[in-house]
């Protein structure tokens, strides 16, 4: 294995880094989906006609692997009505008429900490999740055997093109981030913090050193500017040179990763008892009039973000949740800004239009840039071919989805597309296999009960 794992230098065009966040003012609608999280849908608590307020609940936990959600405005509860989101799904939403006068929820007040337990409750009633773009639920990440943790790791690496607002939470909020680390360190009695900031943000690695230099737990972690640095096993490899296995955890490896605004929400609620209802998002892009930060509420229509900033300068090609490198596109501009929405870009039709790709010219430049040491080009033939056992051989699930195969491709083959495809296919299969094994072992158990039977 190489010191540092592979990756690929991208452009930074980090154009809004200096941009300190502007509010805007509150939408004349939310659109709250019950699907901003890895796991369980939240289940609404709320109906058409209800009044709500800032902080309110307006969905609970649909489970374990789940997380409540609450209202960034007041106004009334118009409807509950399914949507469609980025990801092709639908999914119900509570529609919320604003009122403008941005009344707070009597309810909103700091949570009693005293203990571990009561830290967790506190990270799980605040809404949290991770705010990198995975969108994991944190309660349920810190929920762990706390003796198998020899680091936890603070994401503060922004390694995307374009995406500038983990930078602002590490120069606005860096005061944040470092109370939920000793909220860790006092209830969670972590042995180990690395702050890991790429060094093109060299303000933000001193901001920290300053912050955090009477604490010896906690070292900052400057680190070279290759993307995806960001990713959890490249964070966890270049921080503490552990591997994590396929099908294994940043727990297996005595890790836990976490993102800087996640951080710092953790701390902004116990402090303050205000949950997740607004986001700090980038918005730029070619397309796009005046690139800048924002805050806006969870649930503002992207139409209204755009109105915001100023509009466009051209017509927006393609608008995408996140950043050019494993950024999702939206089918409209009617699509709300979600709990994990860092980054907002919008392209103009030259910068969009993919390039027509040709033939493989075996050059290994895919190889030799993955970050995990896959084969991506034997990983679209298998593909190809629905090979499930050579995709399951190549470890096709162990790919991280980032895309610097297909950004290095001198053909232009698209790679790291037939990459999700192909995940897609082997957990199709898998849970055909299952299905089947099921169905027979039915069969054979009613086969056996009609035998004792006679």
């Amino acid at each position: 294995m190489s010191k540092r794992m592979n990756g690929v230098h991208v452009p930074h065009y980090k154009n809004t880094a200096a941009c300190a966040p502007n509010r805007m003012p509150v939408p004349g609608q939310l659109v709250i989906p019950m699907a901003m999280h890895i796991g369980a849908r939240a289940n609404p608590v709320v109906k058409a006609g209800d009044t709500v307020k800032v902080g309110q609940l307006i969905a609970e936990a649909g489970g374990f692997v789940s997380a409540p959600i609450y209202s960034g405005a007041s106004g009334t509860v118009k409807k509950i009505e399914d949507i469609l989101v980025a990801n092709g799904q639908k999914v119900p939403a509570v529609f919320i008429d604003t009122d403008g006068q941005q009344e707070v929820f009597e309810g909103v007040k700091p949570p009693e900490v005293t203990d571990l337990d009561s830290f967790l409750a506190a990270v799980r009633d605040s809404g949290v999740v991770g705010l990198g773009g995975a969108g994991f639920p944190t309660s349920v990440k810190l929920k762990c055997d706390l003796d198998k943790v020899d680091a936890v790791i603070v994401n503060g690496a922004e390694c995307e093109p374009f995406i500038t607002s983990d930078t602002r939470t590490m120069l606005d909020r860096a005061d944040e981030v470092y109370e939920a680390i000793q909220l860790m360190e006092k209830y969670m009695k972590v042995k180990r913090v690395i702050i890991g900031i790429e060094d093109n943000k060299p303000e933000c690695i001193e901001n920290f050193k300053k912050i955090c230099s009477g604490d010896s737990v906690v070292e900052v972690h400057p680190l070279p500017a290759s993307y995806p640095q960001g990713g959890e096993k490249v964070l966890i490899y270049n921080t503490i040179g552990k591997i994590v296995p396929e099908g294994k955890l940043p727990l297996d490896v005595g890790a836990i990763v976490i993102n800087c605004t996640t951080l710092a929400t953790i701390a902004h609620y116990v402090k303050t008892g205000m949950p997740l209802v607004e986001k700090c998002i980038t918005v730029d892009g070619s397309a796009v009039a005046n690139p800048q930060n924002i805050i806006a509420p969870i649930g503002t229509p992207l139409k209204d973000i755009f109105d915001f900033v100023g509009g466009f300068k051209e017509a927006p090609y393609k608008v995408l949740y996140g950043g050019p490198m494993m950024g999702i596109a939206v089918p409209n501009l009617d699509c709300p800004v979600l709990k994990a929405t860092n980054a907002v870009l919008a392209f103009n039709q030259k910068d969009a239009t993919p390039a027509e790709p040709s033939a493989c010219i075996k050059c290994g430049k895919c190889i030799a840039s993955c970050p995990l040491e896959l084969m991506p080009a034997e990983i679209q033939i298998a593909f190809e071919k629905g090979d499930i056992e050579d995709l399951k051989a190549l470890k096709v699930n162990l790919c991280m989805e980032c895309g610097c195969c297909s950004f290095v491709c001198p053909a232009k083959r698209p790679l790291v597309q037939n990459h999700k495809l192909a995940k897609a296919m082997v957990m199709k299969a898998k849970q055909e296999a299952d299905a089947k094994a099921k169905a027979e072992a039915e069969k054979k158990a009613a086969a056996e009960a009609k035998e004792k039977e006679v």
